[in-house]
């Protein structure tokens, strides 16, 4: 019985474990973004920022339609196979992918090359029609990309998407800042010659971009190799599949268009609110009189704003891609007790980080944003990173709860309580920019809306399913009281430090280092996080380690 309970115990921890692997590596990505996007900034300046934010924006929802898809859809349907030990299915899953991207990435480039200036225009930044262009190849290597980490997550690691994740951003961060100091310097001649002032800001934002297809490309050659190293291995098992079930090519296209279809509708709609700010906010402002520079640099600040934000949500980001073939194989079993289980870890461990990472945006807005663009005015930074740092914990939760609708075969409730939330945050952000005048804080507010609608719409349709009664004292209360101390610890080292030796920096990190120390404490103390649990986490074992030390184990 005890060995029945260990097994079940680690089935249910092992997508966490798995998950923990990529939301390392994607802190680790975000970090090296952070890093890398400063001395971008200073380079192109905030109007630089504002045409490489926009575009962004744009090619992130191409980016959707063409292969966001693919590695969730891939990784769900070869762990479902893999499950019942249909190893010649999971290849021809395979197989069948590789032409669908190069279909769908194919076309996904075309739209971006030839239809960037219509874009840009739309947007009311014409000068953002360089960095578009330039992000249209990246596309088409995504689209690959896709496929073959969904595969690998389909077998059940995370480890190559983690790897890969890491080397597409420092070449990504090398490359771009290479790129974007010497195509600004280009776009300096453009500006003498053209007697314009923008061309300087929008090479240099071209010049950011060339990194993130360089990235692309970098990953996308590691999984290549990794999968022809792997060939011989993979038909050896092929060959010896013995489940006597083989589907038809026509039949997995309807299941992978069927796998697919929602996932690229509901992952539109949930993103393509940030093209649609994009436009409303420039459209509003600029029939409110308020000339283009600024428009363009107040986009440039929310997309500063959006790398602290980024961070937090990243870790949610990990645990639905590890939770999603883990549900799909616990779904495949008919085992409810493991996807009733996976579901509470999953939302609980997003929380345990988005609960403090929301109090600790408002309470160390200023000084880690005076840290991390030290020598800017950050005035407007810094109150939009307060305002928005409720953010944080809405769409993690949101992103978790996709994630387990998706996992059980609902895959069409979160296109539709997306499509819902859009129409709400559309007209939200339409009061507040037009009636109310709140300008870029609009932007973040309806935001806010936006993805707290669609966590009290999943949660319904999740307890609707699954009959999932959600705990509150482990996954809500105690994260939100351990925070609270943390917070205030923050706040109270850094004033105290900053006091004593007036400087930001060195005050900024004894915050935040006394922060994570303090929660970090108060989740074992509290007995938030349990023994068992802390092995199933890298580097879980020294962490008990330390803690019996302590006295707190």
């Amino acid at each position: 019985m005890e060995k029945n309970r260990t097994k079940t115990r680690s089935k249910t921890t092992n997508f966490v474990v798995q998950g923990s692997i990529l939301a390392i590596a994607g802190i680790l990505v975000r970090l090296i973004g952070m890093v890398y996007r400063i001395p971008l900034i200073n380079i192109i300046g905030q109007e630089g920022n504002g045409y490489y934010t926009s575009a962004f924006s744009v090619y992130s929802i191409l980016l959707i339609i063409s292969s966001y898809s693919l590695p969730v859809a891939v990784s769900k349907m070869v762990a479902a196979r893999l499950a019942r030990e249909q190893y010649r299915n999971s290849l021809r899953i395979l197989k069948l992918a590789l032409i669908y991207a190069t279909v769908v990435g194919g076309l996904g480039a075309a739209v971006l090359w030839f239809g960037a200036e219509t874009f840009a225009l739309a947007l009311k930044k014409p000068f953002c029609k360089y960095a578009l262009e330039t992000l249209a190849p990246t596309i088409w290597i995504m689209a690959y990309l896709g496929v073959l980490r969904g595969y690998f997550q389909g077998k059940g690691t995370m480890v190559p998407t983690a790897f890969s994740q890491i080397l597409e951003q420092i070449i990504n961060a090398v490359i771009s800042v290479f790129a974007a100091y010497h195509l600004f310097a280009k776009g300096v001649i453009a500006n003498a010659v053209h007697d314009e002032t923008a061309y300087s800001y929008a090479y240099g934002a071209a010049g950011g971009t060339i990194g993130t297809g360089a990235g692309a490309l970098a990953a996308f050659l590691f999984f290549l190799l990794l999968t022809l190293s792997q060939r011989k291995r993979m038909r050896r098992r092929a060959a010896r599949d013995k489940s006597g079930k083989i589907e038809s090519y026509g039949k997995l296209t309807t299941a992978l268009t069927f796998t697919i279809l929602p996932i690229v509708l509901s992952s539109t709609i949930y993103n393509i609110s940030s093209v649609v700010d994009d436009y409303l906010f420039s459209d509003g402002m600029a029939k409110m009189g308020v000339a283009t520079v600024t428009i363009v640099s107040l986009w440039g600040i929310f997309g500063q704003y959006h790398l602290l934000f980024n961070i937090p949500v990243a870790i949610s980001n990990a645990l639905s891609s590890s939770l999603i073939p883990s549900l799909s194989r616990a779904v495949a079993a008919r085992d409810r007790k493991q996807v009733k289980a996976r579901v509470a870890l999953a939302i609980r461990f997003s929380m345990i980080i988005a609960i403090p990472s929301t109090v600790g945006m408002t309470i160390l807005a200023g000084p880690v944003n005076n840290l991390l663009f030290a020598g800017t005015e950050n005035t407007t930074l810094i109150k939009l990173t307060m305002a928005g740092s409720l953010a944080v914990l809405f769409f993690s939760l949101s992103t978790v709860t996709n994630a387990i609708l998706q996992g059980i075969n609902h895959m069409n409730i979160p296109l539709r309580n997306a499509f819902i939330s859009l129409i709400i945050h559309v007209a939200a952000l339409h009061v507040m920019l037009r009636t109310f005048n709140f300008g870029i804080y609009s932007v973040v507010f309806a935001n806010i809306i936006f993805a707290f609608i669609m966590c009290i719409l999943n949660a319904l349709a999740i307890r609707r399913y699954l009959r999932y009664r959600q705990e509150l004292k482990k996954t809500f209360i105690l994260p939100t009281v351990a925070s609270a101390f943390m917070g205030a610890t923050a706040y109270g080292v850094y004033r105290l430090t900053f006091t004593l030796i007036h400087k930001n920096s060195v005050s900024a990190i004894l915050a935040i280092i006394a922060a994570v120390f303090v929660y970090g404490v108060l989740l074992i103390r509290l007995r938030c996080i349990e023994q068992e649990e802390l092995k199933s986490m890298p580097m879980g074992g020294k962490i008990i380690r330390v803690s019996k030390k302590l006295h707190l184990l």
